[in-house]
This record gives C-alpha cells, structure tokens and sequence, in this order.
C-alpha cells in the first residue's frame, strides 16, 4: 500500500504576520519614563580637613627605578621590598597613644615617634607613572598582607571557637556552599574586625618626572 504523503504548511506568510503583530505591540504598548525622585542635594559645606600628625603616616614612594622609599616618623629611608611586611605591621600595632588614644590591644613598642592606634594610622602610597606595574603590585599586595596579619591575630583572638583565621572566615563568607545562617555570623564577626582594625590605606595621585 503507498503512502500518504504529508501535507505541506504553507508557511509563506508567517514573516508578514509577525511583521504586522510586531508592529501592532509597538502601536500599543505604554512605556513608563522614571522620571526621578524631586529632591535638591544639600549645599556643600566647607570645612577645614583634619589634622593628621606626622608620626600617624606610614609614607612610601616608589621611584621610576622601583625603588621604595619610606618616610615615618621624621625618619627617611629606602626599604627592601622583603622588609615591607613587618615595618608596615610595626607601624600600625605601635600603640603609642595616651589617654582617648590610648590602643589596648596594640601589642607593639609604643614608639612615641609612631602611630598613636590603628584608627589614628595611615598608610600612604605613591609611585611614579614609569614605576613598573609588577613593582606596584608587589607593594600594595604586602601592604594588605600586613592589615591581614594583623587582622587574623585579632579575629582568633576574639572568636577562638571559630577555629579559622580572618581571611579563611572571609573565603567561607565569599563562598556560595555557604549557607545563609552562617554567613549571617561571619558578617558580624568580620565587621567587628573591620571597625577593630580599619584598612587606611591612600594612594596618591602618581608623579610624572619628565
């Protein structure tokens, strides 16, 4: 027995018909415009910056022939890139303030020629628009790794049941297994450190030496 061949759609028309309903859904359709909150900005205020002594900046400058050179309390000099680390978490552990300065966790030598607390120092980079990339890297990635030095020793000095460090506590947080009454709990506990031990970390607008 032969078979029946299968009709054929005519599917001649089917471009006109999407054409014409395209068309018909852009006659029709209402496009809403946000027309924006009314509200007029406060005027600027001027006020006089604050005054930040000395001995609570931590200044380091890398020069167009990587070379670092850092400036703290009164003293100048050209600091390895190996040394970093330390004089930097020297620096902000120093401890050296009195009274409402006074750092009690601050387990460093209280030079009083250093930073008063953490909240009072400042760490402060420049480098020059021909410094090498790679050399500026280098020096932020060892200043960050001394606020996280620091920070790890508080966190599990704080939250000894944790049994992790700062920036271990941060990846869990960052991680998307983690579930949500758990990274409630990290939250606070990293902010706690955060306001502990807050990141004051500038970087200048760098030097072009022409």
């Amino acid at each position: 027995m032969a078979k029946r061949a299968a009709p054929e759609v005519n599917a001649g028309s089917m471009a006109d018909i999407a054409f014409l309903l395209l068309i018909f859904f852009l006659v029709t359709t209402t496009i809403e415009l946000d027309s924006g909150l009314n509200r007029k900005l406060p005027p600027i205020e001027e006020t006089e910056p604050p005054i930040i002594k000395e001995k609570n900046i931590f200044q380091l400058q890398v020069n167009r022939n990587n070379d670092l050179f850092l400036k703290t309390g009164g003293d100048e000099k050209i600091i390895e890139l190996k040394d970093l680390r330390k004089a930097a978490i020297d620096f902000l552990d120093n401890g050296a303030g009195q009274g409402p300065d006074k750092c009690d966790y601050c387990q460093g030598k209280k030079n009083p020629r250093s930073s008063d607390n953490f909240d009072k120092a400042i760490i402060s980079l420049q480098s020059d628009r021909a410094t090498k990339y790679d050399t500026y890297i280098a020096v932020s990635n060892e200043i960050i790794a001394a606020y996280n030095t620091l920070r790890d020793r508080e966190f599990k000095r704080m939250f000894p049941s944790e049994k992790v460090t700062y920036v271990e506590a941060e990846k869990e947080y960052a991680d998307p297994r983690t579930s949500d009454a758990r990274k409630e709990k990290l939250k606070e506990r990293l902010e706690k450190i955060k306001l502990l031990i807050p990141q004051k970390f500038s970087e200048a607008e760098p030097k072009s030496n022409n």
